[in-house]
């Protein structure tokens, strides 16, 4: 007979795994906190796409102190290359080393250019340093869709065997291998021989009771009531026509500044709520686009045709 879900020993590891995360200040659902167990058994990376500001990167943070481990973060962009990621010579050390030779007197032994081009000249970049570790380590390849397609290339080695190849010194391999976590905004499409080595996981926007958890962990001293009228909004916000969507990191701002202004819950006065968009909305369009009388209509919950209809639709989908 098929059974579904995890056996018991992995159900309870699962279990402590989330337990873990939950104490380090991130919520994970049941099918994140899987899939991130099931790539550390594996030992895969894990690469998650999903919209800026729905806890990516903060997946990895969370992850690495959950397990007492050392976080090294790699954050990518265009025409980042391997002497920023992995790993470059330090000329400036080996010049030195050369000078320092050349002033010894006769018959003192001379420096070799194999000695010049060992490890001690090597200086660690995010991913050489994420492979030496000799403990737990968690690596962040962060926004890994601004990089190159040819860095893609070259992290291919990396994320299959754990290893990285220095032509003047051979294979450095991994003592210990890192938990590797991939994040994606979606920008470009990555491909398919970088998708194939990781396990996968596309992180939505929260549900409306996990977001209120998650601002209520994160806020204790925030009222309750605060914070359900204040997530609710944001909710309702999300399913607008916006250039840039508040992500989680936006709602837990707002809602400080509200508590920071003394509010236990959302202002009747449409400009007290307006003075404080400025956490939400990131663009210029998206301000202008939320007058007094809009704004008003969506702290009372009711919403627009259109794009907000299609949103919400979208939003049960997720949910």
């Amino acid at each position: 007979m098929a059974t579904s879900g995890l056996s018991a020993q992995p159900a309870a590891e699962e279990r402590l795994l989330r337990e873990r995360l939950q104490a380090s200040g991130y919520l994970a659902d049941e099918d994140l906190a899987t899939t991130v167990w099931l790539a550390s058994a594996l030992q895969r990376p894990l690469l998650i796409e999903g919209d800026a500001g729905v806890g990516k990167t903060a997946l990895a943070t969370a992850l690495a102190q959950s397990q007492g481990a050392t976080l090294v973060r790699l954050q990518c962009f265009e025409g980042l290359d391997l002497a920023q990621a992995a790993y470059e010579w330090n000329y400036g050390r080996q010049l030195m080393a050369i000078r320092l030779n050349e002033t010894q007197t006769d018959g003192a032994a001379r420096v070799r250019e194999a000695d010049l081009f060992s490890r001690e000249y090597l200086l660690e970049r995010p991913l050489l340093r994420a492979i030496s570790q000799t403990g737990p380590c968690v690596l962040l390849i962060d926004e890994i869709d601004r990089a190159d397609e040819a860095f893609e290339a070259f992290l291919l080695e990396v994320l299959a065997d754990y290893q990285i190849t220095v032509p003047e010194i051979g294979t450095l391999c991994a003592t210990h291998i890192p938990q590797v976590i991939l994040t994606s905004n979606g920008t470009r499409e990555l491909s398919d021989a970088l998708r194939r080595r990781c396990l996968y996981h596309y992180l939505d926007y929260p549900t409306l009771a996990r977001e209120i958890a998650i601002v209520k962990s994160a806020l204790p001293q925030a009222d309750s009531h605060l914070v359900e009228e204040a997530v609710q909004f944001v909710q309702r916000l999300r399913r607008e026509d916006l250039a840039k969507i508040p992500g989680i990191a936006e709602t837990l701002d707002w809602v400080s500044a509200l508590f920071k202004l003394g509010h236990n819950n959302l202002p009747e006065d449409m400009a007290n709520v307006l003075g404080t968009l400025g956490c939400l909305l990131k663009t210029r369009e998206d301000r202008f686009l939320m007058g007094p009388d809009r704004l008003r209509q969506l702290v009372e919950g009711r919403r627009s045709v259109g794009v907000a209809e299609k949103g919400a639709a979208q939003t049960q989908v997720a949910v």
